[in-house]
C-alpha cells in the first residue's frame, strides 16, 4: 500500500494538463466576467498541487467565455489563496465534439470500463476513423503544442498529463522536447489486452505508444498497472514495468470534515433526517453506465422480497448527478434508471412509504448530508478506476454505517478488509450483501468505519501527489526513448 514518502518533494515547476480545467468562465447579468470552480473529481484531486508547487495548468476552453480567455494565459487563485497560471486551449469546435462525443466518450470510456455489448456494439466505421484523425488526434496535437510552448519558456518544468483524453500528446511532446520530464496519471481502470482488441490495431498501438513516451505512468491499483504492462508487451513488445507506479488517488479529509459542518450541508441533513426511515441505504453516483445503478435497484428489490417485515422501515436514497447526456448511451441509461426506480416503487409502495427515493441533479451539499446519514453505503460499480465516494462518505458518517463495495472498484484494493465485498454482476449476491451489512453488530461497524477513516487520513490527496513526484525523481533520466 502506498504511503507518503518520508521526505516530501521540494517545491517545483509543474505543467498540469487535463481536458477540464480548474476554472470555468461565463458572463454575469451585468456583463462582467465570472469564474466558477471547474467540475469533476479530477480537478478537486489536483487542487493541492497549486498550493505546494509553481503550477501552469493547461486545459480545454469549453465555454464561450473560456474561448475568449484562451487568447492568453491568466493568473488565477486557488481555494487557499495560492496563485497559478491557467492556459486554456481553444480547439476547433467540430474537432472537439468528435474528440469528446465520439472517441473519448463513449469509445475509450467504454473500453476502459468493459461496457461494450460486443455482439452488437461498437460499429467502428469510417465515421470513427474520421473522428479519431480529425478529433482525438487533432485535439491532442493542440494540447501538445501548448505544452511545448510552455516548455520553451520553462524547460525545467515537469509535465503532468491526466487521463484517457490525452494519450497521444506525450509522444508529440517527446518528439519536440526529447529532454522533457513527462508523467501521466490514468484515472480509469486499465483493461486486459484482449479487451483492447475492440480498438483497431493502429488506435491501440498509438494509445500505448503515446503513454510510454512518459517517464512515469501512474495507475490507481496494481491490478490496472499489471494490465497495462501486459498490454504494452502485447502490442509494442516492450517491458514498461520500470516506468509504472501505483498511486491510489484520495481526498482532502479536512475539506470534507469542514463541509460536513457547513450550513448548506446541515440544512440538507435536517431534511433527510425528517423524512428518513429507520434504516437508510445511500448511493451517490453519476448516471454513468459504469456505476451499475440499475443492478443496484434490482438488488434492493430482491432484498425487499426477502424481508417483507421491513416494509416502511427501510429505504434507498439515490442521489445521481446527470452525466454526459449529449452521448446517446448515457441518455438512454438515465431513462432505464428512472424506469427501474418507478417499477420497484410501484411494486412495493405502501401508504406514504416509497422504497427508492431517486433524485437526479447536481447538489453536492445534499450528497455530503447523505454521507452523514447512511446505514449502508452501496458502491457496486461495474468497473471504477477508484471511486472516491467509498473514501469520502465514511469520513463524515455519523451512524457507524457499513460500506458495500464492488470488487471491481479501485477502492476495493485498499478498503476490502473493512467493507462487504460484492460481485457487481451478481444481483442476488448484492441483495445478500445489503442484508449482511445491516446485520453487522454496531461495535464491528464502528471499528470498520474508523479503520477506513484512519486509512484515508493517512493516504490523503497530498500523499498521492507526493508519491508520484518522488517516483518521478527516481525514474526520470537525461536520455529517454
Amino acid at each position: 500500500m502506498s504511503q507518503r514518502p518520508d521526505s516530501a518533494p521540494t517545491r517545483r515547476k509543474l505543467i498540469v494538463v487535463s481536458n477540464r480545467g480548474p476554472v470555468s468562465y461565463a458572463r454575469g447579468a451585468d456583463g462582467a466576467r465570472t469564474a466558477s470552480r471547474g467540475g469533476g473529481g479530477l480537478v478537486t484531486a489536483l487542487r493541492p498541487l497549486v498550493s505546494h508547487h509553481d503550477v501552469t495548468w493547461i486545459a480545454s476552453a469549453i465555454s464561450e467565455e473560456d474561448r475568449r480567455v484562451a487568447a492568453r494565459a491568466v493568473d488565477e487563485t486557488g481555494r487557499d489563496g495560492a496563485t497559478y497560471r491557467l492556459r486554456l486551449v481553444a480547439h476547433e469546435e467540430h474537432a472537439y465534439r468528435l474528440f469528446y462525443d465520439v472517441v473519448a466518450n463513449p469509445m475509450l470510456w467504454f473500453v476502459h470500463h468493459g461496457l461494450w455489448n460486443l455482439p452488437y456494439t461498437p460499429d467502428l466505421d469510417r465515421a470513427f476513423d474520421l473522428a479519431w484523425a480529425d478529433g482525438y488526434a487533432e485535439v491532442n496535437a493542440g494540447f501538445a503544442a501548448a505544452v511545448i510552448a510552455e516548455l520553451e519558456a520553462a524547460p525545467d518544468a515537469a509535465v503532468f498529463f491526466h487521463d484517457y483524453h490525452l494519450y497521444l500528446a506525450p509522444r508529440l511532446v517527446r518528439e519536440q522536447c526529447p529532454e522533457a520530464t513527462l508523467m501521466h496519471f490514468v484515472h480509469v481502470p486499465w483493461p486486459q489486452p484482449d479487451y483492447w482488441g475492440v480498438c483497431p490495431e493502429r488506435v491501440r498501438r498509438a494509445i500505448h505508444d503515446g503513454l510510454i513516451a512518459n517517464d512515469l505512468i501512474g495507475f490507481q491499483t496494481d491490478r490496472w498497472r499489471r494490465n497495462f504492462v501486459y498490454s504494452a508487451r502485447e502490442f509494442l513488445g516492450e517491458d514498461v514495468t520500470p516506468k509504472t507506479v501505483v498511486a491510489p488517488i484520495s481526498v482532502d479529509p479536512s475539506e470534507f470534515e469542514e463541509m460536513a459542518r457547513s450550513e448548506p450541508v446541515l440544512a440538507a441533513e435536517r431534511e433527510i433526517v425528517l423524512r428518513r426511515p429507520e434504516k437508510l441505504i445511500v448511493r451517490v453516483d453519476r448516471t454513468d453506465p459504469s456505476k451499475n445503478i440499475v443492478r443496484g435497484f434490482r438488488a434492493f428489490e430482491l432484498f425487499l422480497e426477502g424481508h417483507p417485515e421491513l416494509a416502511g422501515r427501510i429505504g434507498m436514497l439515490a442521489l445521481l448527478n446527470p452525466s454526459r447526456q449529449e452521448v446517446p448511451e448515457y441518455a438512454e441509461y438515465l431513462e432505464v434508471i428512472e424506469h427501474e426506480a418507478r417499477r420497484v416503487n410501484e411494486r412495493f409502495r405502501e401508504g406514504d412509504w416509497t422504497p427508492i427515493e431517486l433524485q437526479v441533479g447536481d447538489d453536492f451539499p445534499k450528497s455530503v448530508a447523505a454521507y452523514k446519514q447512511f446505514d449502508v453505503l452501496l458502491v457496486n460499480a461495474i468497473f471504477d478506476g477508484m471511486n472516491l465516494v467509498a473514501k469520502e462518505a465514511p469520513l463524515v458518517n455519523a451512524r457507524n454505517g457499513a460500506v458495500v463495495l464492488s470488487e471491481n472498484a479501485g477502492a476495493h484494493e485498499e478498503l476490502a478488509d473493512w467493507a462487504v465485498s460484492v460481485n457487481p454482476f451478481d444481483v442476488a449476491g448484492q441483495a445478500d450483501a445489503l442484508d449482511q451489512a445491516l446485520q453487522i453488530p454496531e461495535v464491528e461497524r464502528r471499528r470498520r468505519l474508523e479503520a477506513i477513516r484512519e486509512h484515508v487520513r493517512e493516504h490523503d490527496i497530498g500523499a498521492w501527489i507526493d508519491l508520484q513526484l518522488a517516483a518521478l525523481d527516481r525514474v526520470a533520466a537525461p536520455v529517454r526513448r
